[in-house]
């Protein structure tokens, strides 16, 4: 067995351990901090379901092909292979659709490729920009600032174009 499988044994064992030490109520402390989860889904779960929402909607509408279709040049002039134009604009939007979408594009083309090590890439530069925006506006109370969501596909942009100069120099 791998030793690293022992990891999270050992941790919860030792919060187990100092929390005997410490003659501290582990289910009553546990039971405590699960009070204020309730709240804080009944706030994050209308994000979340838009963003799945508007997610599924832009893949099954044809909209991400069409978009990716038409970008396709702009990509390729910024150096980023058209045949990962659909990985760029469905990973801020869906972890797990980009996740199938890197899964095809390494079968098709092999991780050792220009395009594979670029899809790595752009699958691993950043976040799901939208799923984090929901999380974050579910806590805040102003909510009227789209200036970080901007910032984040900005960044994540210039981290794909950088990521795939790098690809083709190295």
């Amino acid at each position: 067995m791998n030793p690293a499988a022992y990891i999270l044994p050992c941790l919860f064992f030792a919060v187990f351990c100092a929390a005997a030490f410490r003659k501290v109520k582990l289910y009553d402390s546990f039971a405590e901090g699960v009070k204020g989860v309730v709240p804080l889904l009944k706030s994050l779960f209308p994000y979340l379901a838009a963003i799945l929402i508007l997610a599924s909607l832009f893949e099954a509408s044809g909209l991400s092909a069409g978009l990716s279709k038409a970008l396709a040049p702009v990509f390729t002039a910024l150096g980023i292979p058209s045949e990962i134009c659909g990985l760029v604009l469905i990973k801020p939007f869906s972890g797990s659709g980009s996740l199938a979408l890197l899964s095809e594009i390494l079968q098709n083309y092999g991780a050792d490729s220009y395009i594979g090590r670029c899809a790595c890439i752009v699958y691993s530069t950043g976040e799901t920009v939208f799923y984090m925006s929901a999380l974050y506006f579910a806590q805040k109370k102003e909510k009227s600032s789209a200036l970080p969501v901007a910032l984040a596909i900005v960044s994540n942009f210039i981290a794909i174009v950088l990521g795939c100069l790098f690809c083709r120099i190295f």
